[in-house]
């Protein structure tokens, strides 16, 4: 099931957020900078031991005082527009989902990756996401994972809806 909700991915209540991190995985601006103040200072601290995390690929760690158990952190592309920005997108989705399998999470929430500083259209994004996802449930079909798009303003909420509605069709 993939659900799109308007809010606060710091607030959600589940198993596990993704985090759009950067590279060093050491906070930052907009959704990296509020999960790393929710969860408190010791998410710094697992982060640095994780020793960054390249484009596409994921990582995890406990959620510290958000209402998680898991914070599964992946590195969006910044966008040029070339082809392989779109790849390395839909990896961020395809890893946080293994790593989410992996550890037996049930329910996940996503942010609207790469959106943000990077630059990637919304629409692109939004479909890019949906899209993913969705193929990445119906090949794993043992897996029961509950997906929540977070977005924090609306008109992420309408490109994220509109592709999860028409995606589902398909």
């Amino acid at each position: 099931m993939i659900r799109v909700e308007l809010g606060d991915i710091t607030k959600f209540q589940g198993d596990a957020i993704v985090n759009a991190a950067n590279r060093y995985l050491m906070g930052g601006g907009g959704v990296d900078g509020a999960i790393h103040r929710a969860a408190g200072p010791q998410l710094k601290d697992a982060c640095r031991k994780l020793n960054g995390c390249v484009t596409g690929a994921a990582k995890i760690t406990d959620g510290f005082q958000l209402p998680v158990k898991y914070i599964i952190h992946t590195v969006g592309p910044v966008y040029h527009g070339r082809p392989i920005d779109a790849e390395l997108l839909g990896n961020c989705y395809k890893s946080a989902l293994d790593l989410a399998a992996q550890y037996h999470i049930e329910s996940i929430a996503f942010p609207a990756i790469s959106t943000g500083i990077y630059r990637y259209p919304i629409s692109e994004a939004a479909e890019i996401a949906a899209y993913t996802v969705e193929t990445w449930l119906a090949n794993n079909p043992e897996f029961n994972i509950e997906v929540t798009f977070i977005c924090f303003d609306h008109r992420s909420f309408q490109e994220y809806q509109r592709w999860v509605d028409n995606v589902q069709l398909i």
